[in-house]
């Protein structure tokens, strides 16, 4: 049976909460994580990168000199690849870095990573927070009462403007939706903070 504690706005523990063993008590599978971040990390690039070719690269209209005759070596153009300024040969170009993954191994990456961070005692349930007006002070000091480490991943089930405004100015702090969990956000957090609806979300969604 897996276990989490279950901490108040202030970050003094409330209780314990018990796990769904299908999602948090799996087997830890590490190729398709490591592929299903691969695969994020791959997608998230743009692919623009661009260099010029010898067709590209402006000038080189005229023969630098004869053909024969000069003792120098034959030359065509100056923007051949062999001359300053010239044009790159096998240089990259624009191009897709877009990689698929089944759907299924997409969960069960997402399985494993949520399994791995709870095996550790990394994932702690946030049981409310209720604010008048964003206070960064008040997500601190949260933080730091259940020492969440250098990388804290909060996980809502639904948008909370006090809690997301008071922890933007946070760059150790990541705020996402339940629906909008990766493998890289789990991955890369050493605190998960999840509240009661983002779990239920969870639990619902990939059991």
């Amino acid at each position: 049976m897996t276990t989490v504690s279950v901490v108040d706005q202030t970050g003094t523990a409330t209780g314990e909460l018990e796990l769904s063993e299908a999602i948090f008590g799996g087997p830890v599978n590490t190729a398709v994580m490591h592929q299903a971040l691969i695969r994020q990390l791959a997608n998230a690039r743009q692919g623009t990168h661009d260099t010029k070719t010898r067709t590209e690269v402006r000038g080189g209209g005229k023969k630098p000199w004869r053909q024969k005759g000069t003792g120098r070596a034959r030359q065509g153009s100056i923007r051949s690849p062999q001359w300053a300024g010239g044009g790159i040969v096998f240089g990259p170009t624009p191009r897709s870095y877009r990689q698929e993954m089944p759907r299924k191994q997409r969960r069960l990456a997402l399985r494993s990573a949520l399994a791995a961070k709870a095996a550790d005692g990394h994932i702690s349930v946030l049981g409310g927070f209720e604010l008048d007006a964003p206070r960064t002070r008040a997500v601190v000091d949260l933080l730091r009462t259940i020492e969440a480490g250098a990388r804290v991943l909060m996980v809502l089930g639904s948008h909370n403007e006090p809690l997301e405004r008071s922890a933007r100015n946070l760059p150790e702090v990541r705020v996402i939706l339940a629906a909008n969990l990766s493998v890289r956000d789990l991955l890369t957090a050493d605190t998960v903070l999840m509240t009661r609806d983002a779990l239920e979300h969870v639990e619902e969604a990939w059991s």
